[in-house]
């Protein structure tokens, strides 16, 4: 378990563009947009060294399919969907090599069967899959469906980060499914420290193409703040242009097509991009089967996008055509928080979880001199000073999800502390010498310290004196690199 990938759930409402997510994280076009049966039932992608798919029935058999002739998986699954646990898909990606990806079908679908789907899988609560092939344990108050096999709670429970995927406004559903995901498990992961919000296809926040991010951002901030007792954040983003750039499907025909657009009059480029009927409609040098296909690649705004790009540099290359289009979709932000913290918040993640097994274990040992040897073992783990990581993941993931209040300056300071082991970050000084950082982290120390036993409350003294610690292990370690 310790050695698994991190497990990436993709949550969301029906039509949300969660498959679309899915494939641009895997770098691939693998799971289908359109709606079929395959996305109706929970998906897991992880690395294989060969290209599978197995539709895992709800008594544990598989059935292995080919992937379609475009290389996604097919429509038909060819089992009824009432006897369908979920679909295993296993593929060569590199992205996969430290990443399982679930998709689950939407949460707010109207066909109820697929919103329970989802709901089992989200939240499926202490499931773990410990190696060795043994059973995952399962808590029984989890509301799995009565139908589902061990293994298969096993394969699609126990995600150490939640996506969860919007378009326009949240609703309180969006809230409310959250919230369930958090209140059913007492894992780390549940936190709003490992849940990100994702605000997709902000390019239909604006008419005609025209630039949607002077719109997004603020409406962005304002749904973080709605939704912070929920997720840590909120990431806009252009789907379609985030899974045509990453998976590779914007060819050079594609490219020279829209270099072709750059190149015509002003005026008659400004009524093809006025909307997309005009798009596909009018007389254009550029055939409508290749309009359409670009369309369908990277919509009106992706190709406004472009045009305005190759207009303002004629000889750009393919490839730094894609890096714009790519830069531009907003998906960079969501990359960068998935390998860098929510990967290091899953390292901490799954050692508590590890310790509290070992705990556990010791706890129903019935050899007095094992269970001695456990718990001194466990012991001297807590004391060293790695392990306050995981204390202050504890509290962090109290003060967020508002079990414990703070101001909410120190509500980010400390989050910031809880999420990284940068100083610079962290202290929020960015140009600072080793120095100044440990002496920022000393006082940083002193005001938790001064909080802890000066007007706090006893649960708020707690929080205060593990953030009190963690802030001087911070200067002793910007102290070690300035040696």
């Amino acid at each position: 378990r310790l050695d698994e990938p991190l497990r990436v759930a993709i949550a969301g409402r029906l039509k949300a563009g969660k498959s679309t997510l899915v494939n641009a994280l895997i770098g691939r076009r693998v799971a289908p947009t359109e709606v079929g049966e395959c996305t109706r039932v929970v998906t897991q992608f992880r690395y294989g060294t060969a290209d599978r798919v197995d539709v895992v029935r709800r008594d544990g058999t598989r059935v292995s399919l080919p992937l379609d002739a475009t290389g996604v998986i097919p429509q038909r699954l060819g089992v009824p969907r009432a006897q369908v646990a979920f679909v295993d898909v296993t593929l060569t990606s590199d992205r996969l090599r430290e990443m399982t990806v679930i998709d689950t079908p939407g949460l707010s679908s109207t066909s109820a069967g697929v919103s329970e789907s989802a709901r089992q899988f989200l939240f499926a609560g202490q499931a773990g899959a410990p190696g060795g092939g043994g059973g995952p344990v399962v808590d029984d108050t989890a509301p799995f469906d009565a139908g589902i096999d061990g293994d298969s709670v096993g394969a699609v429970s126990g995600a150490e980060a939640i996506v969860y995927v919007f378009t326009q406004a949240v609703r309180d559903d969006d809230v409310r499914a959250l919230e369930a995901f958090r209140s059913v498990s007492a894992r780390l992961s549940s936190s709003p420290i490992n849940s990100v919000g994702l605000f997709n296809k902000v390019d239909k926040l604006v008419a005609g193409g025209a630039d949607p991010w002077p719109v997004a951002a603020p409406l962005s901030a304002d749904q973080t703040r709605v939704l912070r007792r929920v997720v840590s954040d909120v990431v806009p983003t252009v789907g379609l242009l985030a899974e045509t750039t990453e998976a590779g499907r914007l060819t050079a025909a594609d490219c020279e097509a829209l270099r072709t657009l750059a190149g015509l009059p002003v005026a008659q480029r400004a009524v093809l991009l006025a909307s997309v009927d005009l798009f596909v409609s009018r007389e254009a040098p550029v055939p409508r089967r290749q309009r359409e296909r670009l369309l369908a690649l990277l919509d009106l705004y992706g190709v406004g996008f472009a045009v305005a790009q190759l207009q303002a540099s004629p000889q750009l290359a393919s490839g730094d055509l894609v890096r714009a289009l790519y830069a531009a979709s907003g998906f960079a932000r969501l990359r960068h928080t998935l390998d860098e913290a929510f990967r290091w918040r899953t390292d901490a993640i799954k050692a508590g979880w590890a310790l509290s097994c070992l705990e556990k274990v010791a706890s129903h040992t019935a050899h007095p001199g094992d269970r001695e040897l456990l718990r001194d073992a466990v012991e001297r783990l807590l004391h060293q000073p790695e392990y306050h990581r995981l204390r202050l993941l504890e509290v962090a993931q109290q003060v967020t999800t508002g079990a414990v209040e703070l101001p909410e300056p120190m509500e980010r300071e400390l989050t910031r502390l809880a999420l990284s082991a940068d100083p610079r970050w962290v202290l929020e000084l960015p140009s600072a010498s080793a120095q100044e950082l440990s002496a920022a982290a000393v006082e940083a120390a002193t005001r938790w310290r001064v909080f802890a036993v000066a007007g706090a409350s006893p649960t708020q003294s707690r929080v205060a004196l593990v953030a009190h610690r963690g802030f001087h292990l911070l200067s002793q370690q910007a102290r070690a690199v300035s040696r």
